[in-house]
């Protein structure tokens, strides 16, 4: 079990501010710890099952961060953005503040699952392809797909800057036009220049699935929610090969 911590320092971890601005949270009669007001930054807290109330938003407490977050189209996966808003612009503040950053990037126009988090190893472990965690993405497209450009996924096509093939791991046709591709690499646009190499084209693309957990049904775009151990052990399952 965890040794309690100061009220300060927890809220500081969390990303509430400044130590200083975060005892005077506590002295503005702003911080509530299980529901009960505190009144002392100094007080030592156990963390386990904590639940702060800080300024009227209620906020779990978690040593490290790993959220799930539905990301719309339009915004970009990064905290210096170029044409478009930030997803980062769409979380609390206290997110921001403690340095979250997404575990891969989605290009502005795709649309689902995205992973957040402050924890280096886990983006690490995510994202190296070693891992093989596949990651699915839902393909729409202006021409139908075919059997032919189906085979040539799987067997792997070249993309122009590198000339060691680029495969899909598997892939499922769910209609005419829409194609559920399981990849485990993230090289830039790899998706649509994928479908390019293939003779067709992206219209709309949508990340599902991460290793073995899928996107909930329930959150709605512009949306996120913690992770919790049972949902990082689905993350982490690899795809055979």
């Amino acid at each position: 079990m965890a040794k309690p911590i100061s009220l300060e320092k927890i809220l500081f971890s969390q990303g509430f501010g400044t130590r200083r601005y975060c005892a005077d949270l506590v002295y503005a009669d702003l911080v509530k710890v299980n529901g009960v007001l505190a009144d002392d930054p100094e007080e030592r807290i156990a963390i386990e099952g904590l639940m702060l109330n800080v300024e009227g938003q209620d906020w779990e407490y978690h040593e490290k961060a790993y959220i799930v977050f539905n990301k719309p189209p339009n915004y970009e996966c990064s905290h210096k953005t170029t044409h478009h808003p930030s997803v980062y612009s769409l979380l609390p503040s206290p997110f921001v503040e403690r340095g979250l950053q997404c575990v891969g990037r989605l290009d502005y126009d795709t649309t689902g699952l995205l992973l957040i988090s402050d924890d280096g190893q886990f983006i690490h472990k995510m994202t190296t392809p070693k891992k093989n965690i596949g990651k699915v993405y839902e393909i729409t497209t202006p021409e139908p797909i075919t059997a032919s450009q189906i085979e040539h996924l799987l067997n792997g096509v070249v993309l122009d800057d590198d000339p060691k093939p680029c495969h899909a791991i598997a892939c499922k046709q769910l209609a005419e036009h829409i194609l559920a591709m399981t990849i485990v690499e993230g090289r830039y646009h790899q998706v649509k220049r994928m479908m390019a190499a293939v003779g067709n084209h992206v219209l709309n693309l949508h990340r599902s699935e991460i290793g073995a957990y899928q996107m909930p049904t329930d959150l709605a775009q512009g949306e996120w929610r913690w992770l919790y151990p049972e949902d990082l052990k689905q993350l982490s399952q690899s795809v055979g090969i």
